[in-house]
């Protein structure tokens, strides 16, 4: 794959909804599909992006980061969830295990937050490892309480390690309050704010700063599941009180 290729998903149609580019040591997941809602074909295109990406590196241990953003407005809306809750297993057997398998994914992630990050997008920037995000315009918000919509366990997890502040887990959960860049890097839970041409430059910048932790190899990955095993766990929880539409 050369820096020049760019691999649309799903393969062989006419809009992607997401693409894969290699640069040098990056790669670049872009989200196409507007508002970038999670559905079944929307996380198997992004599933087969990563199972990609772990093709092309193979053993190595040389540099690599991976970096993921969208387009205009959104970085992601969240689920599409009358979708999701008319998929029998949705949580299970799609979106959960590709929130694992972005929080363990064996190179290090930045999320180029561009635009809103909702819900269930908030969740998959919170899943990577370092996040930059659009200081003049957006958001990122757990917004249930206004829907209402339960979370599912190692949702909920995920939110109580990467939101360590108590009074801001309190506030995104209960309140479904809308972090700006500032407050959410200020909070800690955004590595650092740029403006809106910036964010991916900035984003690409922190990966290559990062990329080098790959020459660990499998290690990077299983240090990750170590790290999270409380949120590993969780997941795996079936027995919940779902969304109803």
């Amino acid at each position: 794959m050369s820096s020049a290729k760019i691999i649309s998903f799903p393969k062989h149609v006419d809009r992607p909804l997401i693409t894969l580019q290699q640069e040098d040591e990056l790669f670049i997941i872009t989200m196409k599909d507007g508002e970038n809602r999670f559905t079944v074909t929307f996380i198997e295109a992004l599933f087969a992006a990563l199972d990609e990406i772990e093709r092309i590196r193979g053993d190595s241990t040389e540099p690599a980061a991976l970096v993921t953003t969208g387009e205009g407005k959104f970085y992601s809306n969240g689920l599409d969830l009358e979708h999701a809750l008319s998929t029998p297993n949705f949580f299970e057997n799609y979106y959960l295990k590709f929130l694992i398998r972005l929080l363990t994914f064996p190179i290090p992630t930045v999320a180029a937050i561009n635009g809103h990050a909702f819900a269930g997008g908030c969740m998959m920037a919170l899943a990577h490892d370092y996040r930059v995000m659009r200081k003049d315009r957006g958001y990122i918000c757990m917004n249930e309480v206004d829907i209402p919509s339960p979370l599912h366990p190692g949702m909920a997890a995920i939110l109580r390690v990467k939101i360590a502040n108590a009074k801001t887990f309190r506030d995104a959960i209960l309140q479904g309050h809308r972090f700006n860049a500032q407050e959410a890097l200020d909070r800690e839970f955004v590595d650092l704010v740029a403006p809106g041409d910036q964010v991916i430059p900035k984003a690409k910048e922190l990966a290559k700063k990062w990329s080098v932790k790959a020459g660990a190899g499998p290690i990077y990955g299983l240090l990750k599941k170590e790290m999270y095993t409380e949120i590993i766990r969780f997941m795996s929880i079936t027995n919940w009180e779902q969304p109803k539409l």
